[in-house]
């Protein structure tokens, strides 16, 4: 697979105006990535703006620790497929995995996984390897796609990312069959290969263009 296959190119700047999202859709058209990432208030100009290619329209949700309730989350989920989100990338509740409650983030996660494809953002940053472990166990139970590390909040900086790899190769141990998304300070060619290195079959990055670049 090509480098730009794997690479959701990503805005989710709170600040980013209209012209700026479309820059980003015409930047993913232009080198072809995998989708673009953005905040739900976009979902329907880059529905719009990729109408007629492959690339797919992917919403980031209830971040940076996914402790919205779940009424709150389901509807923010359904608003997001109607708006036409191809893939729902959602944050797992932190804290209820912080404090060991598993059977409420697998019964949230499973009524979110039915409305559409989901990636599951489980915030490997703020979780021991054993929580890693359970929550991508959890994530795959669910019905979700994918398990992905983290958002742009992710405590782990750039200078960390092979401990993100350890992260990445936890997950794929423990969610066999799972897509594996590496997200959160991944900013140049030798990160992104580093991470399909540890096992990442997709690249969540704002960098895309300037990866495509340098490559």
């Amino acid at each position: 697979m090509k480098i730009n296959e794997y690479i959701d190119h990503t805005n989710i700047k709170k600040d980013a105006k209209k012209e700026d999202i479309i820059k980003t859709c015409d930047e993913a058209k232009k080198y072809q990535f995998r989708g673009v990432c953005i905040r739900p208030k976009w979902v329907k100009l880059v529905s719009n703006q990729l109408m007629g290619t492959a690339i797919k329209t992917v919403v980031l949700l209830d971040d940076p620790i996914g402790d919205s309730s779940h009424l709150e989350r389901l509807k923010m989920s359904k608003k997001a497929v109607n708006d036409g989100a191809d893939e729902l990338d959602i944050v797992m509740n932190i804290p209820d995995a912080i404090h060991d409650r598993w059977t409420k983030i697998e019964k949230d996660l499973k009524a979110i996984c039915k409305l559409q494809d989901t990636k599951v953002i489980i915030g490997s940053g703020f979780l021991t390897d054993d929580d890693i472990a359970k929550a991508s166990q959890i994530v795959k139970k669910a019905g979700a796609i994918c398990v992905k590390t983290a958002t742009e909040k992710d405590p782990l900086e750039n200078r960390e990312l092979k401990e993100k790899g350890h992260h990445l190769e936890i997950m794929r141990k423990n969610a066999p069959g799972l897509l594996i998304k590496a997200s959160g300070k991944v900013k140049t060619i030798k990160d992104v290969k580093l991470m399909i290195k540890f096992g990442a079959d997709i690249i969540g990055s704002s960098s895309g263009v300037s990866i495509m670049k340098n490559k």
